[in-house]
């Protein structure tokens, strides 16, 4: 029998009346009490006397603590070779703020782990146990257009998987995530919904701007797959002098790649990184101001250090994550996608997203949201100004406070702080009269959302394009049929794409099963607005970054491997995408031809059969429901 005094154990522990069925159930204490309320199953009296030995191993100072302190799991999305994930970068400027040491930035590399736990002792502070571990990447710049791409998607759920094992597994109390780069943070919101344990976000920080010398304006990374189109058709050229010594189109290229990423941060625009951090800023998951912060700002370290204090809030005011992941919320972040001009795959990640936490989200909220919608910022790829611009006017938080008054955000949802999203941004600035980055509602770049959702006998479960109106509302043109992004890739390489009529170029059999992977094909959307071709529409059952930009269509459904419409295109089929009437349709093909070349066509062999991979293949649903893979029972 458990020797376990009664000032110990508090209140009886049973099931959590906010634990969802469908997942493993532990007994937790009641909320109101005290905060070790999961953890003190194996820390109360003498019932694990191993699990204790192993904690006072890893660090429990004594039995006080051992006994009464909840314990906090710090996730870090991090890995060395890529500056979103020189994340941690940012928890060890809190150490400086709170020592006032220099810092060589020739040492960031050698000292980030070690820094890396400040967020640890800022939590430590408020008397509660926290442990840091890690969760792996990978960036979608270095393995843009290559095989490595094909990883990218699948870390999403691998990330989610990893949080939500060491939460439950080590029986901790709440989490703290910090991602960096596009997939990782719905990744860490799915590993909240999952665990359902108090829970905040902060996010890793968007990078600052470069700048060419031979240029002679700012750069970014989305600027080095523009320019390598520039560069195959001759269009890349220094600005003063070109071509003398020094300055030949070859040194435009490596003085772009030199500069383009000058340090720590998340892709600099209104790319994926950006588009999911606003939007899960509008959601209330993480502080307000979270989602603009630059990486290295003063901000972004007083934010980390402030996370200990909000997250022991939400344990004592026991705030879950499923209590924040709503459709009203949803709703938010959808609003806040269209107005900035996010990108398509922010649609991938809440489906997956409100897929996991059971919120009603589908495609046609997505279509509703967007035509009520407005487009008002003039942010990258489409635009000109960057997530650095937008912080110095007043950031997330004032255009948050701007679509709350004009009613187009709900402001009552509640957040990690305890107050409401109207509560959290109402002392913050208003967003000045004379900036040009965001328009008056009254003057929209376009009267309603970017992003479409596309059906027809193309798509007949959907397809999400990107319009901003500037590359015009409808295009027809000509299929060129490519079976895999490498075929285009190589095509735009050698120069083959002729500018002397319009063509619908599709890339296949690149969706979630069949990349296997869902691959981002920047490389060749940027080719292609760098090489100056706008006789051009691409189309995807894969997926674009977000820093694409041009007449684009991807997450096509049925994909390509599952037998969809678009693995029965040929080459010269006539493809009309009309984004007033949302359809996209094979026209000059009659259903007789369609089902003659659906009987003749055979699923290919899958070429990937083993590893992560293959196990991806076999588990993820289809785009149109977020390509999720933890489905009890698959779509299809």
């Amino acid at each position: 029998m458990s020797d376990t005094p009664a000032a110990d154990t508090g209140a009886a522990a049973g099931k959590d009346p906010k634990s969802d069925s469908q997942y493993i159930q532990f007994k937790c204490l009641p909320p109101g009490g005290r905060l070790n309320r999961w953890s003190h199953a194996v820390t109360r009296g003498h019932d694990y006397p191993g699990a204790q030995a192993m904690l006072y191993g890893a660090g429990v100072p004594d039995e006080e603590m051992m006994k009464n302190a909840p314990h906090v799991g710090i996730a870090t999305v991090w890995w060395e070779g890529n500056p979103q994930a020189h994340t941690i970068f940012l928890i060890t400027l809190v150490y400086r703020s709170l020592t006032n040491l220099a810092f060589p930035s020739t040492a960031a590399r050698i000292v980030i782990l070690e820094f890396g736990k400040i967020v640890k002792r800022s939590v430590e502070k408020q008397k509660m146990l926290a442990w840091q571990y890690n969760a792996v990447g990978v960036s979608d710049a270095i393995t843009m257009g290559n095989e490595g791409m094909r990883f990218s998607l699948q870390t999403r759920d691998l990330i989610a998987d990893s949080i939500e094992t060491v939460t439950c597994a080590q029986h901790h109390d709440a989490n703290i995530a910090i991602p960096g780069c596009d997939k990782n943070m719905p990744g860490v919101i799915m590993a909240a919904a999952r665990h359902n344990r108090p829970f905040i976000m902060i996010y890793g920080g968007t990078i600052r701007k470069g700048y060419s010398q031979l240029l002679e304006r700012d750069v970014n990374v989305s600027t080095c797959y523009e320019a390598s189109g520039a560069f195959t058709y001759d269009r890349l050229h220094a600005k003063t002098n070109p071509g003398s010594e020094g300055r030949t189109p070859s040194d435009v290229m490596s003085d772009i790649e030199r500069h383009a990423c000058p340090g720590a941060g998340a892709c600099g625009g209104m790319y994926t990184a950006n588009t999911m951090a606003t939007a899960i800023e509008a959601m209330g998951l993480t502080l307000p101001g979270s989602s603009s912060y630059p990486a290295l700002s003063p901000e972004k370290a007083r934010e980390c250090e402030r996370a200990a204090e909000v997250i022991k809030t939400t344990m004592e005011k026991d705030i879950r994550p499923r209590d924040l992941l709503t459709k009203a919320s949803f709703e938010n972040a959808l609003v806040v996608t269209m107005i900035l001009g996010g990108s398509t795959n922010g649609v991938l990640h809440f489906l997956a997203m409100a897929n996991t936490a059971e919120v009603p989200l589908a495609l046609e909220d997505v279509d509703r949201v967007s035509n009520k919608t407005p487009f008002l910022a003039d942010l990258a790829p489409s635009g000109k100004y960057l997530m650095e611009d937008l912080y110095k006017i007043g950031g997330t938080p004032s255009v948050l406070k701007m679509l709350i008054a004009a009613g187009l955000v709900n402001g009552d949802v509640p957040t990690v702080t305890g107050r409401t999203l109207a509560e959290n941004v109402a002392d913050w600035p208003s967003l000045p009269p004379d900036q040009k980055i965001i328009r008056p509602l009254s003057d929209p770049i376009k009267d309603s959302g970017h992003i479409r959702i596309l059906r027809g006998n193309f798509a007949p479960e959907g397809a999400v394009a990107k319009i901003t109106g500037k590359e015009g509302l409808s295009f027809t043109g000509k299929a060129k049929v490519f079976n895999k992004e490498h075929e285009l890739d190589d095509a735009l390489t050698r120069g083959e794409i002729p500018r002397d009529e319009n063509l619908v170029l599709i890339v296949r059999y690149e969706g979630p099963r069949g990349g296997p992977g869902m691959p981002e094909q920047l490389r060749a959307s940027a080719a292609i607005m760098g090489a100056g071709l706008k006789n051009i529409a691409l189309v995807t059952d894969g997926r674009y970054s977000g820093a694409s930009h041009g007449f684009i269509v991807g997450h096509v459904t049925p994909e390509a491997a599952r037998g969809g419409p678009i693995a029965l295109v040929q080459n010269g089929d006539t493809i009309v995408i009309d984004a007033i009437k949302n359809r996209i349709d094979i026209t000059n093909v009659s259903e007789e031809e369609l089902a003659e070349r659906r009987k003749a066509w055979k699923a290919p062999t899958p070429k990937v059969r083993r590893g992560v991979l293959a196990k991806y293949a076999r588990l993820v649903g289809d785009a149109s429901h977020g390509a999720v893979t933890d489905q009890w029972e698959a779509e299809h």
